[in-house]
């Protein structure tokens, strides 16, 4: 509970003077150490600000945050005393309307909670992808997607050592997006379009050390940070995997660079590409407007530096100039 953000919420609760009727809490009755017990499905982070917001009055704070909320506060009558709830007959009757809310709707879990949702009605409730894209509005290829990313930070939890686990979840959706990558779906040898069966242990037993290898890539050990952090740089970080020079010194280096591997990939390719389109894209703009402006000093310097820039681009790539068609004079 800790991890949440709760102050927001016991601060309107002290605003307002009450729990919202509308945001009242789901909850399922079920067996709990010995007991039948109302047990809440939906609604956690609110009844977790209210508990902390109690404590905190009580002359319990859990943390500084909490004393000064508390502090000159006066606790609403009944606000601890008479919670709203809607009572379900089981968790199933809710899961649609769970999914929907938190998978494809207005309060979207964290990508973790997300992908563990799915596994949770395929594993436990036996459903297809088919099943579960129809019960929670997605696209069957972001639900089965899910699912192997899901399978796979499992199959790492049990297989590889020394990854710190606290890291999981905050790049787990650079390892959902890495998984699009032909580089990473080579290298571990993972069916992207594998049923449910065989996707629960996406890598096989044969291919474990790549795995180990991908973890440590992605989410770094007590000595090493990971050796990218930017999801921006997935689709990189695929091209590097498909280069037998780049895996071969990731795999050999103590403290590889993202930088260094990348430059083996070859990958400063579509990078030149990128800035050649982009040049001669400004210089179509600019020649639909450049003829007003043949006066100007600052033109003509900006126009004298970009014919020795093109005139060195020319020499570098002959051929190109001898197929430049010739002005007539």
């Amino acid at each position: 509970m800790r991890d949440w953000t709760l102050e927001e919420l016991a601060l309107s609760f002290l605003e307002a003077g009450q729990f919202w009727t509308h945001e009242a809490l789901l909850v399922a009755r079920e067996n709990l150490y010995g007991k039948s017990r109302l047990v809440v499905i939906e609604g956690n982070r609110r009844l977790a600000a209210l508990k902390y917001l109690h404590d905190a009055l009580e002359g319990k704070p859990v943390s500084p945050k909490w004393k000064d909320i508390a502090r000159g506060a006066k606790p609403p009558e009944k606000l601890f005393t008479k919670i709203p709830y809607l009572e379900v007959d089981s968790r199933e009757d809710v899961e649609a309307f769970l999914g929907f809310r938190h998978v494809t709707g207005i309060k979207e879990w964290n990508p973790a909670e997300k992908a563990q949702f799915i596994a949770k009605l395929i594993d436990q409730r036996g459903m297809s992808y088919q099943e579960v894209m129809r019960k929670i509005g997605s696209k069957t290829d972001t639900v089965r997607r899910n699912y192997i990313s899901y399978r796979l930070l499992l199959e790492i939890e049990n297989s590889v050592e020394n990854i710190p686990q606290e890291n999981f979840e905050e790049r787990f959706s650079v390892m959902y997006l890495s998984l699009r990558t032909d580089g990473v779906q080579k290298y571990l040898h993972i069916d992207i379009q594998a049923d449910p069966e065989r996707a629960k242990t996406p890598v096989p037993k044969k291919h474990l050390k790549a795995l180990a290898n991908f973890a440590l890539w992605l989410f770094g050990d007590d000595k090493r940070p990971p050796i990218f952090t930017d999801s921006r740089q997935v689709e990189e970080f695929g091209r590097i995997l498909e280069s037998r020079k780049a895996v071969e010194y990731l795999e050999r280096a103590e403290r590889p660079s993202f930088d260094a591997a990348l430059s083996m990939a070859g990958s400063d390719e579509p990078e030149i590409l990128r800035l050649i389109e982009r040049a001669a894209d400004n210089i179509e703009l600019a020649l639909s407007q450049v003829h007003f402006h043949t006066d100007s000093k600052k033109v003509q310097i900006a126009v004298e530096r970009l014919a020795k820039d093109s005139n060195r681009l020319l020499q570098i790539f002959p051929e190109i100039k001898k197929h430049l068609p010739r002005e007539e004079d």
